[in-house]
C-alpha cells in the first residue's frame, strides 16, 4: 500500500477539523472538530509506522497515548460545556467571553493597577468614605469583607 492514500485522508480529516474549529460557534462541534484533528494525527502515526516497518511499533504506541489524551480532553471538555450550558443556557463559544467577572473590572480604573496610599481598590478615599456612584455597592461589599 502506498503512503499517499492514508496521508491524503489524514490531510482531509485535519483540514475538516481545522475548519470546524475556526468556523463553528457551538462548543460541542468545536470539540468534535478537535477530535477529527487528533484522529488525523493518529492515522499519520499508524501509516508511518507501517511504512517504516518499525520493530518497536513506536507509531502505534504514540497513537495509544494520543487516544488516552483525547479521551481525557473530551471528558473534561464536555464537563465544562455542560457547566457553561447550565449557567448560561447556551453553548455558544462567542458568548463565553461574557463569563469573566466584571465587578473587579468596573471598580478598578483603567491604567491604575496599583493601590495608592490614600485610596483603596474600590475608588474610595480611605479616610473620608466618599465614593462615586458606579463603585458604591462594590466598595461597601469590600469594606464588609475587610472588617471582621
Amino acid at each position: 500500500m502506498h503512503l499517499a492514500y492514508p496521508a491524503v485522508l489524514a490531510v482531509l480529516l485535519f483540514c475538516t477539523g481545522l475548519y470546524g474549529v475556526l468556523a463553528r460557534r457551538n462548543a460541542i462541534l468545536v470539540l468534535m472538530s478537535v477530535e477529527l484533528m487528533l484522529n488525523a494525527v493518529n492515522l499519520n502515526l499508524v501509516a508511518f509506522d507501517v511504512w517504516l516497518r518499525d520493530a518497536l511499533h513506536s507509531g502505534q504506541a504514540l497513537t495509544l497515548f494520543t487516544i488516552a489524551i483525547a479521551a481525557a480532553e473530551i471528558g473534561i471538555g464536555l464537563a465544562i460545556v455542560l457547566a457553561v450550558y447550565r449557567n448560561r443556557g447556551s453553548s455558544d463559544v462567542d458568548r463565553l467571553r461574557d463569563t469573566a467577572e466584571t465587578d473587579e473590572a468596573e471598580t478598578v480604573p483603567d491604567g491604575d493597577d496599583e493601590d495608592d496610599e490614600g485610596t483603596d481598590r474600590a475608588g474610595t478615599d480611605a479616610g473620608t468614605g466618599t465614593e462615586d456612584q458606579a463603585t458604591a455597592p462594590a466598595g461597601k461589599a469590600k469594606k464588609a469583607e475587610a472588617t471582621p
